[in-house]
């Protein structure tokens, strides 16, 4: 059973998302919190699998909760739904650990599918529209002038396999196109990244495209 938490400063839309999960067999909602105040400490009574993140909330705005249930160690993983698909809330959900992002008006089995792909552990959002984001806010990364890649502490345990890996993740290769590419199995490619996600302690795969871009293995297009 997954369970959920709706946080979200509209009651009418608090309602619609318990009542659609709460008609699904395998889905029960935990708790609803009209602010990020509320959400970060709800997160921590009942320890929910996912949280639906609303951005514009009243007082603590949903990319300082997210920051803080994933500062705190929580192993719930965050989906943030959104107005627009690629605007800087969007980037800023994705910089401060959320597992993917939906956009309000999706479809209902688009929400319900997002929500099991994240508590499976995978990530919502595509990796080429994650580095579509990436391009479009890139300014906001950290830049350490003239410290190369290969010297983050992040990536230093990683193999060269598993840097080039990396590389491709973060130019928005999926699995297939990477064990395509590479002449690896596809197989071999999923160990590669599972193995890559625990060196970086990248939660998931957006994380990993993210983390590209922060050692500078990839650069904006």
């Amino acid at each position: 059973m997954t369970t959920v938490l709706i946080a979200d400063d509209q009651p009418m839309q608090r309602f619609g998302f318990r009542m659609l999960l709460e008609s699904q067999d395998d889905m029960t909602v935990v708790g609803e919190a009209g602010n990020g105040n509320e959400a970060v400490h709800l997160v921590a009574r009942h320890h929910p699998d996912v949280v639906l993140m609303d951005i514009r909330m009243p007082g603590l705005d949903g990319i300082e909760a997210t920051r803080r249930i994933i500062a705190s160690g929580a192993r719930t993983r965050i989906l943030i739904v959104t107005t627009f698909d690629l605007d800087a809330y969007a980037y800023d959900g994705l910089r401060a650990g959320a597992s993917g992002f939906l956009v309000k008006d999706a479809l209902p089995e688009e929400l319900l599918a997002g929500i099991r792909a994240v508590a499976a552990g995978d990530a919502v959002v595509a990796p080429t529209l994650t580095r579509r984001l990436l391009d479009a806010y890139v300014h906001h990364l950290p830049v350490v002038p003239g410290a190369p890649a290969a010297s983050d502490p992040r990536i230093t345990a990683l193999t060269e396999r598993e840097r080039e890996i990396l590389t491709v993740i973060g130019q928005g290769w999926s699995n297939t196109e990477i064990a395509a590419r590479l002449h690896l199995a596809e197989s071999t490619v999923k160990t590669h990244v599972t193995r890559i996600l625990a060196k970086t302690g990248a939660r998931d795969r957006v994380q990993a495209v993210i983390l590209a871009y922060d050692t500078r293995l990839v650069t904006p297009m």
